[in-house]
């Protein structure tokens, strides 16, 4: 049961970094294309990334929660696969984004 927890709390912790990570080179110069950047973003808020971090950090910070956890890593895991379609097919423009969205995919992994 701890392990389940400490992999929710890392997966939260993961997705917070990501959403982060996204914002940071929105403001900066390292991405030549900011229209698909910004669309990037609205996927992040479309699927609800900050709220379904938030939601694992507190559940899971005391005890595990199976049920809501595993249904909020479905939630997430159904936003991630466009959001890495999308940086696939944008490659060029959006390779920084592709290693932290393999480590989410790695770390989904892990509740399967």
């Amino acid at each position: 049961m701890e392990y389940n927890m400490r992999k929710a709390l890392l997966l939260s912790e993961n997705i917070e970094a990501f959403i982060t990570f996204i914002s940071k080179h929105q403001e900066g110069s390292l991405v030549s294309e900011k229209d698909k950047l910004y669309q990037l973003k609205l996927f992040i808020e479309e699927y609800k990334f900050q709220m379904i971090a938030s939601e694992l950090k507190r559940i899971n910070q005391f005890s595990w929660d199976e049920k809501y956890s595993l249904y909020l890593v479905g939630l997430f895991k159904k936003g991630l696969i466009p959001i890495a379609e999308y940086i696939e097919r944008n490659y060029s423009a959006l390779f920084l984004f592709s290693g932290r969205v393999h480590i989410l995919n790695s770390l989904l992994g892990v509740f399967e």
